[in-house]
């Protein structure tokens, strides 16, 4: 049931990326936001209800509340027009946990390809809180192209294997992933940081009023 919920985590990554990129207008972006957010508040709890008290199953499932609360956040500020620095510092409260999740994947449950995977949305949240919580601007287009791109690597594609029974192997794609995610995500930084335009080359004119300003050197 965990790997349904996610595959829609996919989506609404993607979504949110594009509206990052300004493909997407926010508050039709909140809608979706909402629905993926619902859902990912209803399936931890029926996991935890149906867990027999297993507690595995219930350290599995309660990490889905953090990504369920994001997305009903989020919806709610888009459509409301609210401030966005709560997320901001949600966020941060959800990439520090997202390391402890991490460990949790390698340690306990026995799936290493998670556990990179829960490194990979510690570092997209923590983007998440410079962005809003810390109002820096700048990473908003590196942000987007992030996000987008971790909801196809790190929710859609893996629930996918794991509804189809492919997701086998897990030490060969927890190195994938590592090695793909510090190849893209170092690349992006340069790719998507504005560049400062050019100082304009001074024209015959400007120099010549220039000169005419200097003081003669025989004075």
């Amino acid at each position: 049931m965990g790997a349904v919920g996610l595959l829609y985590v996919g989506a609404v990554l993607f979504i949110n990326g594009l509206m990052l990129l300004k493909k997407v207008e926010p508050r039709a972006a909140g809608v979706f936001n909402l629905f993926v957010g619902t859902l990912q508040v209803i399936t931890p709890t029926v996991l935890i209800i149906t867990s027999g008290g297993d507690a595995l199953t219930i350290l599995g499932a309660s990490g889905i509340y953090l990504f369920g609360f994001t997305y009903l956040y989020v919806g709610i500020n888009l459509l409301g027009g609210f401030d966005s620095t709560g997320i901001g510092y949600f966020s941060l409260f959800v990439a520090i946990m997202a390391i402890g999740y991490s460990w949790a994947n390698f340690q306990l449950l026995g799936d290493p390809a998670f556990g990179v995977i829960w490194l990979y949305w510690s570092y997209l949240w923590f983007l998440f809180f410079v962005l809003l919580g810390l109002k820096n601007e700048q990473i908003t287009t590196y942000t987007g192209w992030v996000t987008a791109i971790e909801g196809w690597i790190t929710a859609a594609i893996p629930a996918f294997m794991v509804l189809t029974g492919y997701w086998r192997n897990t030490n060969v794609i927890a190195i994938v992933l590592a090695v793909f995610g510090l190849v893209v995500f170092i690349a992006l930084w340069p790719l998507t940081r504005k560049r400062e335009p050019a100082p304009a080359e001074p024209t015959p004119s400007d120099q010549l009023g220039a000169e005419g300003r200097r003081r003669p050197r025989w004075t």
